[in-house]
C-alpha cells in the first residue's frame, strides 16, 4: 500500500472505488437502496493523516466505559492537561519518546507526541489507515474469506434481531458503538452494494455462537496464502521451541540454541494463570471469538487473530491483542498477549502449519511434531 493512498479522504476514496463499480449491475436482493438507514453499515470516517496513527484503546480494558485519557502539554504527568481524549479517538503518531520524569505508579514511561500534545503510549494502539477497494461480489467458488481490518476502526451494524454475545450485549447496554479494530481478522461470507458503499457481511467462524454484522468493506483486506505461508519451513521442526519468560514478560523463538525472534508480551495478571512448564501447541486458528465466565476470568472478545493454543485444557494461547499497548507488563487473563505482527510471526513459524482454508488445525488432526512452548519464570 502506497503512502499516498493512506492520505486519501473518505470522499476521494469513494470516488476512486466507484470507478471500479460503475459498470456493475446490482443483483436483486443484494442492493442497499431499499434498506432503512438503521440496517446499513456506517461509512468509514475521515481519520487523521500520518504514516502511523494511535487509537485510544483504554475503553477496551477499562472497567469504566468512559475510557478517557489525558492529553498533556508535555511528556510529564506534572505538565498541563490540554484536554481528555475519548474512547477510540485517533491521533497522528508523530514520535514516541521517554517521559521527562518518572511516574512510579506505572511501568511504561513512554509517551507519544501528537499534534495536540502528549499521550501515554500504553493507552494508544499503534495503527494505520489503509482503506481498500472492496470486492463487489464473492470470489467464485468460495463461501467466504478471511479479511483483516486495515483502518483504525470500523463500525458494525448488527444483522440479528438481538445481541447474542456478551460483548455485544454490553455495548448495547452502555450505548457504545460496536467496532472492530486495526489488525483484527474476521470471516466474510456475503457482499452487498449501493451507489456509494460496499458492505461485507462479517461473522465469527470459530468460537461460541456470535453475532452477525454488516460493515464497510473498504475497511478489510482479504488475506492471501502469503499471510499464512510458513517461516523457515526448511528447519527441522523438532528444533523449534518457544520460550515465554514470565519474569521478563518476553517471548523468544529458538531454532536449536539460536534465537530467531524476540518480542515483549503480556501474560496473566493473576499468579499461576499462565501455567509454568512445557506445553505443546494444541490448536491454531487464524481468528476466533474467545469467551469465558469463570472466577477471575470473565471476558468475551471477538476477532482474536493468530491464535496458537498451547494448553488445551485451559485454552491458554499465544495471540494478538488490540486492547492495550503495555506489552512487557502482565495484563491478560492467562494467555500470552502479543502485538498482532508478533503473534502472526509466531503463528507462521510454529508447527503445525495452517492453511488459509479452513484457517484452523485442531488438536485431533495431529499429536506429533507440534512446536513446544516453555513457560519459565527465570531472572
Amino acid at each position: 500500500m502506497s503512502s499516498s493512498k493512506q492520505h486519501l479522504s473518505r470522499r476521494d476514496f469513494l470516488k476512486l472505488a466507484g470507478l471500479g463499480m460503475g459498470a456493475m449491475a446490482l443483483r436483486p436482493g443484494n442492493s442497499l437502496l431499499n434498506l432503512p438507514a438503521t440496517t446499513r453499515a456506517k461509512a468509514l470516517p475521515d481519520f487523521p493523516q500520518g504514516d502511523l496513527l494511535g487509537r485510544n484503546c483504554t475503553a477496551d480494558t477499562s472497567l469504566q466505559w468512559g475510557g478517557t485519557v489525558p492529553i498533556m502539554s508535555g511528556p510529564d504527568v506534572g505538565s498541563k492537561k490540554v484536554r481528555d481524549a475519548h474512547r477510540d479517538e485517533v491521533f497522528s503518531w508523530l514520535r514516541e519518546l521517554s517521559g521527562t520524569s518518572i511516574d512510579y505508579n506505572i511501568s511504561n514511561q513512554r509517551w507519544v507526541e501528537t499534534p495536540e500534545g502528549y499521550i501515554r503510549s500504553n493507552t494508544l494502539q499503534p495503527c494505520k489507515n489503509q482503506p481498500n477497494t472492496p470486492m463487489t461480489a464473492m470470489p467464485e467458488g468460495q463461501s467466504g474469506f478471511w479479511a483483516e481490518v486495515t483502518v483504525p476502526y470500523v463500525d458494525l451494524t448488527l444483522d440479528n434481531p438481538a445481541p447474542i454475545s456478551g460483548w455485544m450485549r454490553d455495548h448495547v447496554a452502555y450505548n457504545l458503538a460496536a467496532r472492530l479494530y486495526y489488525s483484527q481478522v474476521m470471516w466474510i461470507d456475503n457482499i452487498r452494494t449501493s451507489s456509494d458503499i460496499v458492505e461485507y457481511h462479517v461473522n465469527e467462524r470459530y468460537g461460541n455462537p456470535g453475532d452477525l454484522f454488516w460493515a464497510d468493506g473498504a475497511a478489510f483486506r482479504p488475506l492471501t496464502t502469503d499471510d499464512v505461508s510458513p517461516i523457515n519451513p526448511e528447519v527441522d521442526a523438532a528444533t523449534k521451541k518457544v520460550v515465554v519468560n514470565l519474569n521478563y514478560q518476553t517471548l523468544s523463538c529458538l531454532e536449536g540454541d539460536r534465537e530467531v525472534y524476540f518480542c515483549r508480551v503480556s501474560t496473566g495478571i493473576q499468579e499461576g494463570s499462565t501455567i509454568l512448564g512445557e506445553h505443546a501447541i494444541g490448536r491454531k486458528l487464524i481468528s476466533v471469538r474467545m469467551s469465558a465466565n469463570t472466577t477471575g476470568a470473565s471476558y468475551d472478545l471477538p476477532g482474536i487473530s493468530w491464535t496458537s493454543i498451547f494448553d488445551y485444557a485451559t485454552g491458554l494461547a499465544i495471540h494478538a491483542a488490540t486492547s492495550h499497548n503495555v506489552f512487557g507488563t502482565q495484563r491478560s487473563h492467562g494467555c500470552v498477549n502479543c502485538r498482532p505482527e508478533d503473534a502472526k510471526w509466531v503463528f507462521r513459524w510454529s508447527q503445525p502449519t495452517v492453511p488459509l482454508e479452513p484457517g484452523d488445525v485442531s488438536w485431533e488432526d495431529w499429536i506429533q511434531g507440534s512446536t513446544h512452548v516453555h513457560v519459565v519464570n527465570t531472572l
